[in-house]
């Protein structure tokens, strides 16, 4: 006999469902999901689509391949997960790791390729348009140059020539396109005077922009050696031809007046055989040249040194001042004898709802020499130089980042104050203890389980505070005898952005190179202060 358990046999056995049936199922969770919330997911992906095909458009034609390929996959895939009824987790995700990768690891990376290049001044563009550059710095009039009947035309921002040969030829470039021959232009007299697509300069417009026009070179042929057509007047242009003359297959450039060759070395420009180089120069990979030079160059070694030491000490004195007192303060507010304890902790906050950078100014105008409310009023006209003497200067800034960090940490240590059990301090109490030894030995260590890995941070923040630094001291007073910009108060950060965009040499390279360097420091300390403060955790 055989029985079938837990199966009524008066009931049918369901059958499985037909494909219609199951599309139809799809088109009502499309639909019950809510036709705006569709209408908003369509509009995103087709918004995101179009910049998208622009981006590989404009990409394409700048022949950057491997970025065009990443904005190709990504697009892709951002399409098949939100296209798709599954695949929910990566729904919720992928904004998130989009941006990381965005703002987080291409800024790295990039900042890291940097720092193996010599770009910076003079090393800002490629080999062709350093070229280009040189030899249009060097053109010299042809003397026996024909006159070309010249009409400026503009297509976009872009200022164009249409130049009309001797023997009737057209021809219409720019300085980045070479002069070649178009058959459409609208001539009046023999002469072109439009073309379909550009507009042409009248007379007014020629002499508000004359200064760009007269500087306009554009070139002859793809080859450099033929020269430039330039014009003085708007009207009238002749040849000009370089005294530099480039031999693309020797990578050589030679000076006609001179007959000083100059040589592509690898180091990014060409450079002559006593040393003499011509600038600009283009952008290549040197290695790790730059971080051997921050780290072994005696003259930016020197204020390498001093600049770290005391970016340290600011970090952990600011860290050490700003934990202590808004420590005590929390103490002190919590005790539920004291009165008022409301309006006094509103009062604590108040520095921390200001932007820090506009409380740096004001303290900046505060602790004016000449000036400022610190010396004229409460020290009676005294002229104490708070951020020009080297040391005061410091002591200032520690000062002020006391203002700005304490309530931060008296909010935090409040909380975490709050959250011990009142029974742990009773029983220790009961049990004979003084008040500085129940906070000694019970409430600090409760406390820096929950506080140490926000004292990490307030390190790593302090190790970076570039804002306290430019706007209170801008890194001054300014250190004469380094050989780059750097003041007595600045810290890493601070020295970084004022060797890459500051002074009349900006190296780019080597900034990033000390980017990494700070990257890696502030990466190790961190790491080592989260393993050390597992044990804390035992505490728990």
């Amino acid at each position: 006999m055989t029985s079938n358990v837990g199966v009524d046999a008066g009931e049918p056995t369901p059958e499985k469902p037909s494909k219609r049936q199951r599309q139809a199922g799809h088109i009502a969770d499309l639909a019950s999901a809510g036709i705006k919330v569709l209408l908003v997911k369509i509009i995103a992906l087709g918004i995101l689509d179009a910049l998208a095909l622009t981006a590989i458009f404009i990409l394409v034609g700048q022949r950057e391949w491997l970025v065009t390929a990443i904005v190709v996959i990504a697009t892709g895939l951002i399409n098949w997960i939100y296209l798709g009824r599954r695949r929910l987790p990566a729904k919720y995700l992928t904004p998130g790791v989009i941006f990381l990768l965005i703002f987080q690891v291409f800024v790295l990376g990039y900042t890291a390729y940097i720092g193996f290049t010599n770009y910076g001044t003079g090393h800002n563009g490629t080999k062709d348009q350093a070229v280009s550059a040189l030899m249009s710095s060097a053109l010299e009039r042809v003397e026996d140059s024909p006159t070309f009947a010249v009409t400026v035309l503009e297509q976009g921002d872009t200022l164009n020539l249409l130049v009309t040969d001797p023997d009737g030829a057209v021809r219409v470039g720019n300085a980045e396109t070479p002069l070649h021959a178009v058959d459409n232009a609208q001539m009046d007299g023999g002469k072109a005077v439009g073309l379909d697509g550009y507009s042409t300069l009248s007379f007014q417009e020629i002499l508000a922009q004359s200064d760009a026009i007269t500087a306009l070179a554009v070139p002859e042929s793809e080859d450099p050696n033929d020269g430039a057509l330039r014009t003085p007047d708007g009207s009238s242009g002749y040849l000009y031809v370089s005294n530099l003359e480039y031999d693309e297959a020797a990578g050589t450039m030679t000076d006609t007046r001179t007959d000083t060759v100059y040589t592509d070395d690898g180091s990014g420009a060409f450079t002559s055989a006593d040393g003499e180089q011509l600038m600009p120069g283009w952008q290549v990979v040197v290695g790790a040249d730059n971080f051997v030079r921050a780290l072994t160059d005696e003259s930016i070694r020197g204020p390498l040194v001093y600049v770290t030491i005391w970016t340290f000490v600011f970090a952990l004195v600011s860290v050490a001042t700003t934990f202590f007192l808004g420590l005590f303060l929390a103490i002190v507010f919590n005790d539920m004898r004291m009165r008022g304890r409301k309006f006094y902790r509103v009062l604590m906050i108040l520095p921390y709802a200001f932007p820090s950078f506009l409380s740096a100014l004001v303290w900046a105008g505060m602790m004016n020499e000449s000036f400022g409310f610190i010396n004229q009023v409460l020290l009676g006209g005294a002229a104490v130089p708070w951020l020009t003497d080297p040391t005061l200067a410091k002591v200032s800034i520690l000062i002020v980042n006391l203002w700005l960090g304490f309530p931060y940490m008296f909010l935090v240590c409040t909380g975490a104050l709050q959250s011990i059990p009142e029974e742990l301090q009773e029983a220790a109490t009961v049990d004979g203890a003084k008040p500085w030894a129940v906070f000694r030995l019970i409430k600090l260590p409760l406390l820096l389980v929950s506080l140490a890995p926000l004292l990490i941070a307030s390190f790593a923040f302090n190790f970076n505070n570039f804002n306290l630094i430019y706007m209170l001291t801008n890194g001054g007073p300014r250190d004469s005898s380094a050989p780059i910009p750097v003041g007595h108060t600045d810290i890493l950060i601070s020295m970084v952005y004022k060797v890459a965009f500051t002074g009349q040499t900006r190296d780019y390279g080597l900034a990033s190179a000390f980017t990494i360097i700070i990257f890696i420091v502030v990466a190790i300390i961190s790491i080592i202060s989260f393993r050390k403060t597992k044990a804390l955790e035992e505490l728990n």
